[in-house]
């Protein structure tokens, strides 16, 4: 016999949505409306939840987690909605319901889908996932100048909406590489601040070194060199001793070896901006740039080929989809799922970081691309494709040369080439056994 719903109760602070322009109620008020396109228009970083009676609906933006776990009370069962699963274990302790727990039960919302829960009791049904972000793909020409030019737009675009909503007298930090994506953030934000008529002079980027070694930092130089904006740059130098890959498995919640050093990197450069400037606030990246131009090394995966990579709807974004026995109900999948390496490390050291990579009209152009036309099933061909379309579109936009540099990931360019393999020997399972330990108490 089913019993209905006790209650739900939400984890996620209020403060912690970046609603651009509106408020939250009317954003939950969009989630009940079962309307794709006013889900999709609700602008900023969002992790939402709506309820109406039994049926309780979930939504996030692409750069945040949320996650969600049901509870049994002797009066009913209980959502628990939260943004860690740390967060929902502590939630399930205070109630006196631990022996419930295990982190695989918890269960993540797929980034662009409204997630349905009827709440009925036992059995429990399944959750529906329906997609409110659905871009067209390759529409547009084969033409690398109107490519370029239309995604740096819609990069500009999104940065400006960003600006708008924040105290003009914050200072605005961008961890920097002197890569594509960082890069383009950088001018971009460069221009747009003197466009708006504001000082450039509350920019500033920041660059890890790792015992004062690492290309990152000369690439960094060299691209601020050439750009003539050296006066915004800061090398932020950390010993390779504080590097702690187990601190980063718990503050991602999460096992992936790429993932971990990724954030065990950026928790390094975090941690030494928060030491140098204790009431720094803002950060844009350049997360989820790689994603959308599809420019990770194919060979590196043993599942992907470079047709599944070009033919994929958003595969670096979401995975293989919600509908995959690959998609992990747990994690989700692709950036849907690394988005804590981004956003738990800010979290982590008190930042709000915001990349307009993960903007929605930015996926968009990205997945308008005619990919599979364009790389002839050349994976050289994919792997220039980034630095062509953002470099034309940089110069089409801003009048600006922007330096290309060979591809690097963080955690390799912050260190000395022969220090990766002792910092980053790749040991899933050392990390999926710490994370298992974390909630041991538990279960």
């Amino acid at each position: 016999m089913p019993y209905p719903i006790a209650r739900v109760i939400n984890l996620i602070h209020p403060q912690s949505q970046r609603l651009w322009d509106l408020g939250e109620m009317e954003a939950q008020r969009r989630l009940l409306e079962a309307d794709a396109n006013a889900v999709l228009d609700i602008a900023g970083s969002f992790a939402l939840l709506a309820q109406e009676g039994e049926r309780v609906i979930l939504a996030r933006s692409l750069d945040r987690p949320l996650r969600y776990f049901l509870a049994k009370a002797a009066e009913g069962p209980v959502l628990i909605v939260g943004e860690r699963i740390d967060d929902i274990a502590a939630e399930l302790v205070r109630h006196g319901w631990a022996d419930q727990f295990h982190p695989s039960y918890t269960r993540m919302v797929p980034a662009h889908h409204v997630t349905t829960l009827r709440l009925i009791g036992y059995p429990d049904p399944n959750p529906i996932h329906r997609r409110f972000f659905d871009p067209p793909r390759g529409t547009l020409p084969q033409d690398l100048d109107l490519i370029g030019r239309r995604y740096i737009e819609a990069v500009y675009s999104e940065l400006r909406h960003w600006l708008v909503v924040q105290d003009k007298a914050s200072a605005i930090g961008v961890p920097f590489s002197g890569g594509i994506d960082s890069g383009a953030v950088l001018l971009c934000l460069y221009k747009l601040l003197l466009d708006e008529g504001q000082s450039p002079a509350r920019l500033k980027a920041f660059t890890l070194s790792i015992d004062g070694e690492g290309e990152d930092a000369r690439q960094a130089r060299a691209f601020l060199s050439q750009t003539g904006l050296e006066m915004l740059g800061e090398i932020v130098d950390v010993p390779s001793s504080t590097l702690d890959p187990l601190h980063a498995v718990a503050v991602i919640e999460d096992y992936k070896p790429l993932d971990v050093e990724c954030a065990t990197v950026n928790l390094a450069l975090l941690g030494g901006i928060r030491e140098r400037y204790p009431d720094w606030r803002l950060l844009v990246d350049g997360d989820g740039g790689d994603e959308n131009l599809k420019d990770y090394p194919i060979e590196e995966n043993s599942e992907l080929t470079i047709r599944s990579v070009v033919n994929n709807r958003m595969l670096y974004q979401e995975g293989w989809g919600v509908e995959s026995i690959k998609h992990s109900l747990t994690y989700s999948g692709g950036y849907s799922r690394g988005c804590v390496r981004s956003y738990a490390c800010a979290r982590e050291h008190a930042f709000e970081a915001f990349s307009p990579y993960t903007r929605p009209a930015v996926v968009a152009v990205a997945e308008a691309i005619p990919f599979a036309e364009l790389t002839v099933g050349s994976h050289d061909l994919l792997y220039a494709l980034k630095g062509e379309v953002v470099s034309r579109g940089i110069r089409a936009v801003l009048g600006i040369e922007i330096p290309v540099f060979p591809k690097r990931r963080f955690q390799h360019g912050s260190v000395s080439p022969a220090e990766v393999p002792r910092l980053f020997p790749q040991h899933e399972a050392r990390y999926r056994r710490h994370f298992e330990t974390l909630h041991a108490t538990l279960v």
